[in-house]
């Protein structure tokens, strides 16, 4: 049977955990050629050996996402090696490490937008210029989150950037009119991955592991393979006729106002 992504040439960022590796192993195994990029190493190199047990090989690199050349060098990378370009998923992110704004310094603020914002920015520019470059069709896809679409849900400095990045995949869906390039973004809800582990690991020692999730009608955390799936739809084609869209992956957490159903015994 042919794999969803068969012939893809495929850019994946932050691929070294959580999202990001749920993503690369999933894409390999619908037949995607991967090229993997992460700030971390070792991580990377984690993903790729568990990609090769799958059966197959993948690139890898080391990655600044807000950095413009290594952003550039890694759409070279996957020309020269992968032969082009297809879809590029721009998924690496940084939380900061503070949560209220009296307390967030301006240049913690900056970090986080330069990572999650110009990161996906960046990304959106050279790809999109690539996939036009060599007259085809494309899918670009950005990790947001619900924290871009609602308060309450991060960090101020993580919740801005990921409202920048919903923005910045509808009006980057509108000025690419006409190329076939499409360009989404996914709002994941509360995931259990490397960034959210120490809320995760707080609640298990305190016994209250039933709590995460339990705001969204499904009562419960999120898994990276649920994020994945949502990805590799944006990235093949049957996802061909949408475009400019935050689709939202979340348990149900944005469809009401939160509340907490009493249970009764």
């Amino acid at each position: 049977m042919t794999g969803r992504l068969q012939g893809k040439r495929v850019i994946i960022t932050g691929a070294a955990s959580g999202i990001g590796r749920a993503s690369a192993r999933l894409f390999a195994k619908q037949g995607a050629s991967l090229l993997l990029a992460d700030w971390s190493e070792e991580g990377l190199a984690e993903t790729q050996k568990l990609i090769a047990a799958d059966g197959v090989e993948a690139l890898v690199q080391k990655l600044d996402a807000g950095k413009e050349s290594d952003v550039q060098a890694v759409v070279e990378r996957a020309v020269a090696e992968l032969g082009g370009l297809d879809v590029c998923f721009a998924n690496a992110g940084i939380t900061g490490n503070t949560w209220l704004i009296g307390d967030t310094t301006v240049e913690t603020f900056q970090e986080v937008l330069r990572v999650n914002l110009v990161g996906p920015f960046l990304a959106v520019k050279y790809a999109s210029a690539q996939m036009q470059k060599q007259g085809s069709s494309g899918s670009i896809i950005c990790t947001a989150s619900v924290a871009g679409l609602r308060a309450g849900a991060g960090p101020i400095a993580y919740s801005a950037s990921k409202a920048g990045v919903i923005n910045l995949v509808q009006s980057a869906a509108t000025m690419l009119a006409g190329t076939g390039v499409r360009v989404n973004a996914i709002c994941p809800g509360l995931i259990e991955t490397g960034m959210t582990k120490p809320l995760f690991d707080y609640a298990r020692a305190k016994g209250r592991e039933d709590m995460l999730g339990q705001l969204n009608p499904l009562h419960r955390a999120g898994q990276p393979d649920e994020i994945a799936q949502a990805a590799l739809f944006l990235a093949s084609d049957e996802a061909s006729y949408v475009n400019g869209h935050a689709i939202v992956v979340d348990g149900g957490l944005t469809s009401s106002v939160p509340f907490v159903v009493s249970r009764r015994t």
